[in-house]
């Protein structure tokens, strides 16, 4: 197979910084597209990879699955796009496409296993797949998506990952005209849940430990904010939602917000990988046929619908737009949660 090298950031150990290497991508296939990158937002996962959180990394790794660019070659199979499209790769590259999942558009429940758009198994090069913090990025036409020409295109990036992820629950649990929603944690998810559930027309609330996040969460389209350390506040919305999209990122107790939800409500666990500390309280929700559920971004056919209602909406995510060379000071910016409320690169800084 024919490849080509390009310029990419990216670490050879899970204590080494990124930095600029060399990678190889392969020349276009029939069904092949071949993209300019020009801007890849910025994802906690992209620094557990780096860091080898999860185990598994595979170095060097080159992070990245928040991508945006433009089209400059295609293969002489492909339909879908053309040279000098706006497009746009999400966290998968591939997926067997005969699964009974793949098969009703959802690749990212593959049952042998989807390929991620980086540190996943390459099939046409024999390596790990190289993410999007690079010049350029060929991939399979099914897995590439339109991105509508009047949205900002740094502003989309993150709709790749934290906009598909909220999504993707909002829409199979039917958030829309006359839901309560609630969203748990105001950053790179939970500020995209509360756009997109406001916009499908749901009453939207923010479930916040800290009250100086009232303002912003109000300003992103949010109706409310309960601060869910108060008690009264608490006692205030008990039995009131359908469904709470839990966002934050880290070990905590889910049984604070059972008591908030109606009958046949769910919580939808879309920021934690991993096993929660504090025993699940199975009472209220026998008692009252409450769920707690799991989600995982969403399949290509979902995300383009995504795409397509940001684009009637003109919904992009709030950003900090960084160059690709300080992207170690932004990974421990986000460790932080000092950024509101997604890190983009512009990758043109790659090419200086």
């Amino acid at each position: 197979m024919e490849k080509f090298k390009v310029k990419a950031f990216g670490t050879e150990a899970a204590d080494a910084p990124l930095k600029e290497i060399v990678i190889e991508r392969r020349e276009v296939t029939p069904k092949d597209v071949e993209m300019d990158i020009l801007f890849c937002g910025v994802c906690h996962s992209d620094l557990h990879v780096a860091r080898n959180d999860w185990g598994g990394t595979i170095y060097p790794a080159v992070p990245g699955h928040e991508i945006v660019g433009r089209v400059t070659k295609v293969g002489d199979a492909v339909s879908k796009v053309k040279v000098g499209d706006l497009v746009a790769v999400g966290c998968l590259v591939d997926s067997c496409r005969e699964c009974e999942n793949c098969k009703q558009d959802l690749e990212q429940y593959c049952i042998p296993g989807f390929t991620l758009t980086y540190n996943g198994p390459d099939k046409h090069l024999g390596t790990s797949t190289y993410g999007g913090y690079s010049e350029k990025v060929t991939v399979d036409e099914h897995f590439v998506l339109k991105v509508p020409e009047n949205l900002d295109p740094a502003g989309t990036a993150p709709l790749l990952c934290a906009g598909i992820t909220t999504w993707s629950p909002l829409k199979h649990w039917k958030a829309g005209s006359g839901s309560n929603v609630a969203v748990v944690g105001l950053g790179g998810l939970g500020h995209m849940a509360i756009k997109l559930a406001k916009a499908l027309g749901a009453h939207v609330t923010l479930f916040s430990r800290s009250p100086n996040k009232e303002k912003d969460a109000l300003e992103l389209g949010a109706d409310q904010v309960v601060i869910s350390t108060d008690d009264t506040q608490m006692e205030r919305v008990k039995g009131k939602f359908d469904l709470i999209i839990d966002t934050v990122p880290y070990v905590h107790d889910v049984n604070h917000y059972m008591s908030t939800l109606r009958v046949s409500g769910t919580l939808v666990l879309v920021g934690f990988f991993g096993n929660l500390e504090e025993m699940i309280d199975t009472a209220p929700m026998i008692l009252g046929r409450k769920a707690i559920a799991g989600s995982v971004i969403g399949g290509i056919a979902e995300t383009q619908e995504m795409l397509d209602f940001c684009g009637k909406h003109n919904i992009t995510a709030d950003i900090e737009v960084i160059k690709m060379q300080d992207i170690n000071e932004a990974y421990e910016r986000m460790l932080k949660s000092d950024v509101h409320y997604r890190f983009v690169v512009d990758m043109s800084s790659l090419k200086n």
